[in-house]
């Protein structure tokens, strides 16, 4: 059985994830194999006072790069945009970053 820590592996730093703070969505990188509904349950259990309201994820395939002669493909992953409820308490994690 997969944990919270399992499927929520870190959060996305970026620019347009820290500008979605502002609308409650938070973004974070994924278990590949996890589910929405896994995904919900893991934000709530590991945020306490979180509710989620939606999750939308992003299946990103892994981008061709070659080092000289060799060459290959880094690593697939899967991001996940969650969008908190207006009554649910905030992340406090990407509130000391903004």
């Amino acid at each position: 059985m997969k944990t919270a820590h399992d499927i929520i592996l870190k959060p996305v730093i970026t620019e347009n994830s820290m500008a979605g703070i502002a609308d409650k969505k938070y973004t974070f990188k994924v278990a590949t194999d996890a589910t929405k509904v896994e995904i919900a349950q893991a934000v709530e259990t590991l945020f306490p006072g979180a509710k989620v309201a939606k999750v939308n994820t992003v299946s990103v395939r892994g981008r061709f790069r070659r080092q000289g002669m060799h060459a290959g493909y880094t690593a697939a992953s899967k991001k996940a945009i969650v969008t908190l409820t207006k009554d649910s308490k905030e992340i406090e994690f990407f509130n000391s970053m903004v």
